[in-house]
Parts: structure tokens; C-alpha cells; sequence
């Protein structure tokens, strides 16, 4: 299986997690800030996975990810702190029903 494939569930339990939300309150600005977090992670992301890729700490077989690489970190390392930053949220304005956020 390649980490491409292996990305879909979270992606689409993300998407529709945070598609449950859109009728609370605070909607666009949530996702404004869901975006900026995603930004800083993706930045973080490429800072740290390539240091560590290149002293060493870890690899990625080549046969498993899709060829493109932002430094020496594969994209698909990024989509997990994208999806954390929108599906985080969502999950705490579900889980405060009924509660002020």
C-alpha cells in the first residue's frame, strides 16, 4: 500500500467531521484559523522532517510515495498536521454541544 492511499481515510473522516460543523457558530472564522494552524504545521513539517530525514533518523521507501518531495520530506508526510488542523476543532465544537465555547 502506498502512504497516498493510506492518507484517503483521514482525509475523508477529516472532511466530513469538519463538514459537520457547518452550521455552528463561528464557521469561517474556525476555518481561518484551521488554515493558518495548517500553514504553521506544514512549515513546522518541512523544517523538522528534513532535518531529521537527513542525519538520518528515518526513511521512506521509494516505491511507496508518489515522487514528490518539498526538500527531502515526501508531500504526503503534510497531510497529517493539515487534517489535525481542521479536524481538532471540528471534534471540540462537536463534542461542546449544548456548551459555550
Amino acid at each position: 500500500m502506498t502512504y497516498a492511499l493510506l492518507i484517503i481515510p483521514f482525509a475523508i473522516v477529516t472532511l466530513i467531521v469538519t463538514l459537520a460543523t457547518v452550521r455552528r457558530p463561528a464557521f469561517g472564522r474556525r476555518m481561518g484559523s484551521s488554515a493558518i494552524a495548517a500553514l504553521v504545521l506544514v512549515v513546522l513539517t518541512a523544517v523538522f522532517d528534513n532535518i531529521m530525514i537527513a542525519v538520518g533518523l528515518f526513511t521512506y521507501p521509494p516505491e511507496h510515495l508518489s515522487g514528490i518531495r518539498i526538500g527531502l520530506a515526501p508531500l504526503e508526510d503534510f497531510s497529517y498536521p493539515v487534517c489535525a488542523a481542521f479536524f481538532v476543532p471540528a471534534v471540540f465544537v462537536l463534542s461542546s454541544r449544548g456548551r459555550r465555547a
